[in-house]
């Protein structure tokens, strides 16, 4: 018999190795709002959205002042931030763009729009909210049928002013 994991299961947190702890602070803390728990001594802080014991851990513990990993290498592809509404994505692209903070990339892949960049450390990171499910893409078959296509930042940002 094939085991399922159970529909309720969720991806806790990520932990990320970094070389700088405060320029990690600075872009996950600062730029990105997310809040931290706890500071575990000088090597590691714990951060969350919502008052969640952490989302995110960042330590420098075997990677302190240490070069990026290669993108050539097995690893983290990216850690995916998930926003309820598309109004709060489009909040977190403008605060990008006004701290000149490069976007590598976005998409809207028919369940979500997305937008990526890579933190100061090189980790890839993906902004997205999930469209509602009844919109998603199917195929003849019923089965999903996510896309990449061109995601419009300009009627992404003008989502602010609609609400």
């Amino acid at each position: 018999m094939t085991y399922t994991i159970p529909n309720q299961t969720k991806i806790g947190h990520v932990h990320l190795k970094v070389s700088d702890l405060e320029r990690s602070l600075a872009f996950y803390r600062d730029l990105l709002g997310f809040q931290v728990t706890q500071h575990y001594g000088d090597d590691a802080a714990f951060i969350s959205a919502g008052g969640y014991h952490h989302h995110i851990g960042l330590n420098t513990w075997q990677s302190k002042n240490a070069p990026p990993a290669p993108k050539n290498a097995a690893g983290l592809y990216h850690l995916a931030i998930l926003y309820p509404t598309r109004k709060d994505l489009a909040v977190a692209t403008s605060r990008l763009a006004h701290a000149n903070y490069p976007i590598t990339g976005s998409a809207d892949h028919g369940v979500s729009e997305a937008i990526y960049l890579d933190d100061p450390d090189g980790n890839g990171v993906e902004l997205y909210w999930d469209k509602p499910k009844e919109s998603w893409p199917l195929d003849e078959q019923g089965n999903l049928a996510m896309v990449s296509k061109h995601l419009d930042l300009k009627d992404l940002l003008d989502e602010i002013k609609r609400s």
